[in-house]
């Protein structure tokens, strides 16, 4: 029997995309023949798992772990919400964050070399996402992760599986819960306003700025005379100080209870809350937008060029 290099399995999972361990029992079975061991895996998973790695996953789920004062939060995204929803998939995402937080590791790459195995893939958490991609038919990827280790105390809240909260506190477990699902209907950017990022603060200059020059063109269209630039001035600014208060976490209207602060709410429950992860699912990645008549149209049109 020919021997099995590790060079014979890279070279065949760079032109399969499938698991590293499916690739080494394919080129077992088919004695150390590459082009044989290819055609048992386009056989085996269909070639799904490389014709899915290029399409956009915009659903998913985030996953939290929590074992003491160590925990981590980890979104893991999928093509369709259907798919987000399989047992599979979830049990995966569940996994990842578990792996975050026992070991560390410094990115996803990182991650998804770590020992894992699950329905019949492995040895890795890598082997196992490429497997289920082979298994199910659609492209999945572990976009990000965070891991919590400071010392502080943490709570979690996860509303579904679409978004997830993760807060670093010291003080009442059921103030800084309340903050968590405060924090994932609000969803503020910062604990105060000092720490909202400056970039932030900027754009919102610039849209206040705009708002304040399309009222003078409208002033001087209607013959009325402008108001003075130093008034101008402290209605830009005013502007960006309410955004500031509707934005952090500290001077957001409480959700369980509005007539007060949550700074104010946290002082009276003599806890303090020292920092907040929220992941939305597919926050900031760009859907594709499927035209199902055009889809319909190129698969008949390929049905034709077969026959």
């Amino acid at each position: 029997m020919a021997a099995i290099t590790a060079s014979m399995v890279a070279e065949l999972r760079a032109k399969t995309d499938a698991p590293m361990m499916e690739c080494k029992k394919a080129l077992t079975e088919a004695e150390g023949n590459m082009e044989k061991a290819e055609e048992l895996l386009r056989v085996k998973l269909g070639s799904k798992a490389g014709k899915a790695a290029a399409r956009i996953t915009a659903e998913g789920v985030v996953a939290a772990s929590i074992e003491g004062t160590v925990g981590a939060l980890v979104e893991v995204n999928s093509e369709t919400d259907f798919v987000s929803k399989n047992d599979s998939f979830i049990a995966m995402a569940q996994a990842a964050a578990q792996l975050v937080a026992k070991h560390n590791p410094a990115d996803v790459a990182a991650l998804g070399a770590l020992e894992y195995s699950q329905d019949g893939f492995g040895p890795t958490l890598e082997d196992v996402r490429k497997g289920l991609i082979g298994k199910i038919g659609e492209n999945m990827s572990i976009r990000r992760f965070k891991r919590f280790d400071t010392g502080a105390k943490l709570a979690s809240y996860l509303h579904g599986t679409r978004i997830g909260v993760v807060v670093e506190y010291e003080g009442d477990d059921t103030a800084a819960k309340d903050v968590a699902m405060h924090v994932a209907a609000m969803k503020p950017v910062a604990l105060s306003a000092n720490d909202v990022p400056a970039e932030l603060i900027e754009k919102e200059r610039a849209v206040a700025a705009g708002k304040a020059e399309e009222d003078r063109k409208a002033a001087e269209a209607a013959g009325k005379k402008p108001q003075p630039d130093d008034i101008v001035a402290k209605r830009i600014e005013g502007g960006v100080q309410k955004y500031l208060k509707e934005v952090s976490l500290f001077n957001q209207a409480f959700v369980k209870n509005d007539k007060q602060t949550v700074e104010q709410m946290l002082k009276e429950k003599a806890t303090t809350v020292k920092g907040f992860t929220l992941y939305v699912v597919g926050e900031g990645i760009e859907k594709k937008v499927d035209d199902f008549a055009a889809e319909v149209a190129a698969q008949v049109a390929a049905a034709k060029a077969g026959a």
